[in-house]
């Protein structure tokens, strides 16, 4: 049926693109006008809805529509292009002709590149500006990419196949995404015994309209859990940052009446949230501490760096960052005692007096990429450094510093990418190949659910 539907959009689409020429030849009358009120009709319908609307949700509905604009755009042009280019030796002879009609079927060819130019023009930007306004695949680089290429012959053509595959994949994965929630929902396997607290990592907040976790906590929350935010300062001492969260898991358990919590924490989070546990008595008030790629042995780069920059320069750094976060909302920032905390000798002295709290599971889960060019920047370029110093990392973490607890999960990267620091809490909202990171939380989840927790 799909593809029944596209043959007869092409067809509309290139009887649309010549009815200038046919009318140029046959008139205006009443046939001609029908005719052309018929075409400009079907013309509007096929960019307002060139496909059924089966997606399940308004965006995936408008990014498909786009994307099969482009198809169509793609298809119909190429047709008209070989079209136009077999009636170019008549056009070449009418113009060498003499006598009363040379020239006039030049002209009817001028009227007809006229029409193709307009009607694949209104194809070509309904379809784009569907994709650019709904595609979260494309990210920036390829929205740029694209406009640059679009000046530039053939290329321009084979970047436009690269937009659509890139869209259509993103059709067809969300599409089976929402599909699995549906058939689940009732299931909320999610839905664990003691709410989850999501603790983000350094340099980050908990932004309202800007989700540190990506699409995770939605996907978390459609499967049955309750979802909570650690809502700590971006940057602080890892016991500052541990007396913010131990605040922050009173107040949910005095709002909802639950016991204890379920944390799950990346990066510097989890060392933030085993000091809570630790060292502000909330040991009796957390069952599980899932950390993500937290660096519990430190970072061994991050301390050659800091004995590298002058003092002078670190405190311009730390200063900068601090008055520029507490724009943002943080109370008292510190740069540097966050940093500072991350080195390798300060996480060994910590961990020397940070026992894991018994009744609390401990668990944790790294990943790791191959190649620099596998993070986003700037974890492109400090992954060479910490490979360089620590070994394998995700473009900040190594593996070796992330084991912690009674489980430890590694995710192997698939071919040659990998996952780095910000894919795993979906900070990029990019779907990778071979590892679907809002399923991994799901099963996480489940399994703490399965546990009785």
């Amino acid at each position: 049926m799909k593809a029944v539907r596209r043959v007869l959009n092409v067809l509309i689409l290139l009887a649309a693109a010549n009815v200038l020429f046919l009318l140029t030849y046959f008139g205006f009358g009443p046939v001609g006008t029908g005719l052309f009120l018929a075409l400009l009709a079907g013309l509007v319908f096929i960019a307002v809805r060139p496909m059924a609307p089966a997606a399940p949700t308004k965006r995936i509905r408008r990014l498909a529509n786009g994307c099969e604009l482009l198809r169509l755009f793609l298809i119909s042009a190429t047709m008209n292009v070989v079209w136009m280019l077999a009636l170019l030796p008549s056009v070449i002879r009418d113009l060498k002709s003499v006598g009363y009609f040379a020239g006039l079927w030049a002209l009817f060819w001028g009227f007809n590149a006229v029409g193709i130019i307009l009607v694949e023009a209104v194809v070509f930007w309904s379809g784009m500006i569907r994709v650019y306004i709904t595609s979260v695949q494309l990210g920036l680089k390829h929205r740029v990419l694209a406009a640059l290429c679009g000046w530039i012959p053939f290329l321009n053509l084979w970047y436009l196949r690269k937009i659509i595959r890139i869209t259509s994949d993103e059709v067809e994965f969300e599409t089976e995404k929402w599909e699995l929630d549906a058939v689940r929902a009732e299931s909320e396997i999610c839905k664990t015994k003691y709410p989850l607290l999501l603790v983000h990592g350094v340099f980050f907040r908990d932004f309202r309209y800007v989700n540190y976790w990506g699409r995770i906590p939605r996907e978390l929350t459609r499967n049955g859990a309750a979802v909570y935010y650690g809502q700590q300062q971006s940057a602080a001492a890892v016991e500052d940052s541990g007396r913010e969260l131990a605040e922050r898991i009173r107040q949910i358990i005095d709002e909802t009446g639950c016991e204890k919590v379920n944390i799950i924490a990346h990066s510097k989070g989890g060392l933030d949230s085993r000091a809570a546990i630790a060292h502000c008595g909330m040991a009796p008030y957390v069952a599980t501490l899932t950390t993500i790629n937290t660096p519990h042995r430190g970072c061994i780069f991050a301390e050659y760096l800091l004995g590298k920059v002058p003092e002078g320069a670190r405190q311009k750094i730390a200063a900068t960052y601090n008055a520029a976060l507490k724009n943002l909302g943080d109370s008292n920032p510190d740069f540097l005692a966050a940093v500072t905390d991350l080195t390798a000798s300060a996480c060994a002295e910590r961990n020397a007096v940070t026992p894991d709290a018994p009744g609390v599971v401990y668990e944790s889960v790294m990943s790791w990429c191959r190649k620099a060019r596998n993070g986003k920047f700037p974890l492109n370029m400090t992954y060479p450094i910490v490979k360089h110093f620590d070994g394998r990392n995700d473009g900040l973490v190594s593996v070796e510093s992330a084991e912690w607890g009674s489980r430890f999960t590694l995710l192997e990267p698939e071919g040659k990418r990998g996952i780095s620091h910000g894919d795993v809490v979906d900070l990029n909202r990019e779907n990778i190949r071979g590892f679907d990171v809002r399923e991994f939380y799901v099963n996480l989840v489940a399994g703490l659910k399965d546990r009785g927790f």
